[in-house]
């Protein structure tokens, strides 16, 4: 446990501090400290405090505390009480500071396995389930998962899943061990990692701890997935008392970056010959170069905004009538 504090610069009658002592550690696991008792540690007086004094410069000073097995082992899902005592050069202090409570729920090591790869729908994140337990009664467990794009430090919480049977190494059919990211932009790359939250819920309260990091994994969200395949292509005529014409329906698409259509026709034992000279952005295709008595074969393919065509659709055919 890391503490951090701000270094007083004067003293409790509102005088210039000009000696610093060291500083006494406060540890407790009652939910109050009303003395310091033993201290669980000293921080030395910051090397540069004269010189910072002197330029009126904010002195920061921080303390790392580590937990013995036994007090994680014994305490949890409680609770440990800091504070520290900023003692002057001839030892004497004004009392503790203000005091901060820290769960002292133990963290997991992260999950194995951990990686991420481009599919049809979006970035597969999987991970693997522990094959033995680590996980405390009376603890739930979260899966945390960040993204941060290749050109920037700054990272996005985009998954917060219950990990508390995957982390009981209870891995089964409800364990959750994998994640679609949907929400990132193609052809960029990002770096993903996960983490196992410890959480710890008391009466209207609740605590967190996050353990160590997966390894960051790299993906580039390379788009090479067509749309789905068009379906329920229809093909009906209409000619009489004007210019005879096949109209082309089909059911839409429903892909997220679907840009249009493609139309295919051709004669029996004949090669397919596409009619559009530019996508056809809407279910529907009016063929208007048809002759009488012949019949036509079409099918419809779907293009996203990256270019990727799917498969042609089952055709649908029709036949002109003679005049």
């Amino acid at each position: 446990m890391t503490l951090t504090w701000g270094v007083p610069r004067r003293t409790a009658d509102r005088q210039k501090m000009r000696y610093l002592g060291k500083t006494n550690v406060c540890r407790s696991l009652e939910p109050t400290l009303k003395v310091c008792g033993k201290p669980v540690g000293e921080a030395a007086p910051p090397a540069d405090f004269t010189k910072a004094e002197k330029s009126e410069k904010k002195i920061i000073a921080t303390f790392t505390d580590t937990f013995s097995a036994a007090v994680e082992q014994e305490h949890s899902t409680g609770f440990a009480t800091y504070a520290v005592e900023v003692l002057n050069e001839a030892g004497r202090g004004a009392g503790i500071s203000n005091q901060v409570h820290v769960p002292l729920a133990p963290t997991l090591p992260p999950f194995g396995g951990f990686s991420a790869r481009t599919v049809a729908p979006g970035v597969m994140v999987s991970w693997e389930c522990p094959s033995t337990s680590e996980a405390k009664a009376g603890i739930s467990y979260l899966f945390r998962i960040y993204r941060r794009p290749e050109s920037s430090s700054s990272e996005t919480r985009i998954a917060e899943l219950d990990a508390s049977s995957c982390a009981a190494g209870t891995a089964g059919a409800q364990s959750v061990t994998s994640f679609l990211d949907q929400t990132f932009e193609w052809e960029k790359t990002y770096f993903y990692r996960g983490a196992v939250v410890s959480v710890v819920e008391a009466g209207k309260s609740r605590s967190e701890v996050e353990g160590d990091d997966t390894p960051e994994v790299k993906v580039f969200a390379h788009d090479i997935f067509p749309p789905a395949v068009p379906t329920g292509v229809q093909a009906v005529y209409s000619g009489p008392g004007q210019q005879p014409f096949i109209d082309v329906i089909w059911a839409p698409v429903s892909d997220a970056d679907l840009e249009g259509y493609n139309i295919y026709r051709h004669e029996q034992g004949q090669a397919s010959v596409k009619l559009n000279t530019e996508l056809v952005r809407t279910p529907a295709f009016r063929d208007t170069q048809v002759e009488a008595e012949k019949t036509y074969f079409y099918s419809v393919s779907a293009v996203d905004q990256r270019g990727n065509e799917s498969a042609r659709s089952e055709e649908g055919s029709e036949r002109v009538p003679g005049n």
